[in-house]
């Protein structure tokens, strides 16, 4: 593996993670997309006028600034722009409804909305909060000169950024990211991913998903270059990753899966440059682990897990995948990861607990939302006597740790639940279900029933003739799975939904097909 180069100069805040190669090397290629090529000198001096445009319209430290758009150019102007004057950048998909839209503004409080045409559009009947709205093409010399000069750079401790969740288990909160821990997430990727000034990634996920956001900052940390494809269409993402010689993919499961259908060539083509893979939101079905594995022998696959509260949590070096491909790995660089019981206490190796992660990566909690932070967002107990006080994230992910110290998914704590008297998660019926290679996508959820044993429901979408895929995945299920695992109803699908950042919609899937979960 290439030694990782760190930047000339350690970055203190999201900015410098521009500002810095924009220095050192301001003629190498920061952000290209088909045959354009913004420089990073170049990007640097647009979000400097995108910053003064902000100005120009009074927005000042702290005030929150909407980004609603797909991934662009233009949106890392604003991004950075907004960084420069210290406001608070809220990253909001453009795959979101008009009402999850206008829940995450009013929440904000966002004094401006950037946006391009048509996703304005969708809000034309909607009554909009009192704010300013921009179009996010505009282009930044069109805007007048400042009132004066930028206000002084803004320090680390101060929020950067709004994450809103998925909202699969409420309403969407906005987990509040400060430029630290920005900063120490783009340190922490770039260095066990070993990223260097001549890698060239790929973004396809969403950089309003934190693990999409997470591949650009850390990128930039290491002075490389980041592709935009032209779409997430399979083929469109295999003829990037040959014409642009792309060292780095991320990717969420159903990404992958799309991957290795004989509709994209990924499986055939030859893609020497390609050195590394990382997956993350969600478990990676073993059968399309092997696939790629057999087709890019040299691609090295990074297995992760992280949370949006905390960006990245654990990852599987790729030594170690071969003999643990189900496992989520280890602690990233400088965090502690914890398994604990209800009590707080440790857990025994082999025993479930609660993922509880402690580092620099940690968020300030939720915005406006004290009951929520202070469930989740609590302080460290198991430090020494007089210690500096901290926060830990309590994730509501179930894992268990082997004797070698690694870390396997077990389940939410909001997906749990008792079959024939044995805890499960519905993750761990998933995968089970998975290794049947009947199916390209499944999820699980537990109906509950009046003498209290629930009936297991699984939504599949099979790989091939739906007509006969019930009956034979319920042969696999007697012939290889305990009872107390096998669905009691099996629901065929075409396709399952997917959410804004790629993940299959288990909230959608839900309310469609009428399945709910026990408690």
């Amino acid at each position: 593996m290439t030694a990782p180069a760190d930047p000339i100069a350690a970055p203190g805040t999201l900015w410098d993670l521009l500002a810095l190669p924009a220095r050192a090397r301001g003629d190498a290629a920061a952000v290209t997309r088909g045959a354009s090529v913004v420089t990073y000198g170049e990007l640097h001096r647009h979000a400097r006028a995108r910053a003064a445009t902000l100005q120009r319209l009074g927005v000042r430290r702290g005030d929150r600034v909407a980004l609603l758009d797909r991934s662009s150019t233009d949106v890392l102007t604003w991004l950075f722009g907004a960084a420069r004057l210290g406001a608070v950048c809220v990253l909001v998909s453009d795959k979101l409804k008009a009402p999850q839209i206008l829940h995450i503004l009013r929440n904000s409080g966002a004094r401006v909305l950037v946006a391009r045409d048509r996703l304005r559009r969708l809000l034309s009947e909607a009554p909009l909060p009192d704010l300013e709205v921009l179009d996010v093409a505009s282009a930044p010399h069109d805007s007048p000169p400042p009132a004066g000069p930028l206000p002084p750079e803004p320090i680390g401790r101060q929020l950067a950024l709004l994450l809103y969740t998925s909202g699969s288990t409420g309403r969407p909160k906005g987990v509040m990211v400060t430029h630290d821990n920005l900063v120490a997430g783009a340190r922490i990727v770039a260095r066990y991913l070993a990223l260097t000034a001549r890698d060239r990634v790929l973004a396809v996920l969403p950089w309003s998903f934190d693990a999409g956001l997470s591949q650009v900052l850390s990128t930039f940390y290491a002075g490389g270059s980041v592709v935009i494809p032209r779409s997430a269409f399979p083929p469109d993402i295999c003829r990037a990753l040959a014409d642009h010689e792309i060292t780095g993919l991320a990717g969420v499961p159903p990404l992958w899966e799309s991957l290795v259908r004989p509709s994209a060539p990924f499986l055939s083509r030859a893609l020497p440059a390609l050195r590394y893979l990382t997956t993350t939101g969600g478990v990676m079905p073993p059968a399309v682990l092997q696939r790629i594995r057999q087709a890019h022998p040299d691609t090295e696959i990074f297995l992760m897990y992280g949370l949006t509260e905390a960006f990245r949590s654990t990852y599987l070096p790729p030594a170690e995948l071969a003999d643990h491909p189900t496992s989520i790995g280890r602690a990233i660089p400088e965090t502690e990861i914890l398994v604990l019981d209800a009590a707080g206490r440790p857990c025994a190796d082999g025993e479930v607990g609660e993922l509880v992660h402690r580092g620099p990566t940690v968020a300030a909690g939720y915005w406006d939302d004290p009951e929520a932070t202070a469930e989740v967002f609590r302080p460290f107990r198991l430090g020494p006597p007089g210690g500096w006080p901290e926060f830990v994230v309590h994730s509501g992910d179930y894992v268990r740790r082997d004797s070698d110290g690694l870390l396997y998914f077990v389940g939410r704590r909001d997906e749990q639940f008792k079959s024939r008297g044995h805890r499960l998660g519905a993750t761990q019926v998933e995968a089970a279900l998975m290794d049947s290679g009947l199916l390209r996508e499944v999820v699980v959820f537990a109906d509950p029933t009046a003498d209290g044993d629930p009936v297991i429901t699984a939504v599949v979408a099979p790989v091939a003739d739906s007509r006969h895929v019930e009956a034979a995945l319920l042969g696999h299920c007697r012939a290889t799975m305990p009872n107390y695992l096998w669905p009691g109803r099996v629901v065929v699908v075409e396709e399952i939904p997917r959410g804004p950042t790629g993940k299959l919609d288990r909230v959608r899937v839900r309310d469609e097909h009428g399945v709910g979960k026990a408690t």
